[in-house]
């Protein structure tokens, strides 16, 4: 299968990637090896800071996905917005492979897919019916 297109959906702990055409749709599975912490401000912390961003786990994501020329980025999360900033930072060659951010819940792979070949079919449909 060509790889022309990729949506990656993650969160801080996962993340899942499907390279897809028109009739069939392939998955790679990426797994944060960072401990489970809490991300946000913790109560009595010195410094009151966020848990470190995965550096290791972002590369991952950016080395599987380059197979791919034009990514969707989604998911429920500041995950997907902190992806963006390490591609900025780490692999600006690849900046323009990002073609859309967008939040999303915790869709079935069925429903990510069909909604990333719809976003690739008619991108303008999909950004205007997304913001009603």
């Amino acid at each position: 299968m060509q790889k022309h297109h990729a949506v990656i959906w993650l969160d801080h702990r996962e993340a899942r990637i499907f390279f897809f055409n028109r009739n069939a749709f392939e998955e790679v599975d990426i797994r944060s090896t960072a401990p489970d912490t809490h991300l946000h401000h913790k109560a009595g912390s010195l410094s009151g800071k966020r848990a470190p961003e995965d550096h290791a786990y972002f590369e991952d994501i950016v080395t599987a996905a380059s197979a791919a020329d034009a990514w969707l980025i989604t998911g429920p999360s500041s995950a997907k917005l902190e992806l963006v900033k390490h591609i900025h930072l780490h692999a600006p060659q690849l900046v323009d492979h990002i073609v859309g951010i967008e939040s999303a819940d915790h869709p079935s792979d069925r429903q990510i897919v069909a909604h990333a070949r719809a976003y690739f079919r008619h991108p303008e449909s999909v950004r205007s019916t997304a913001k009603k």
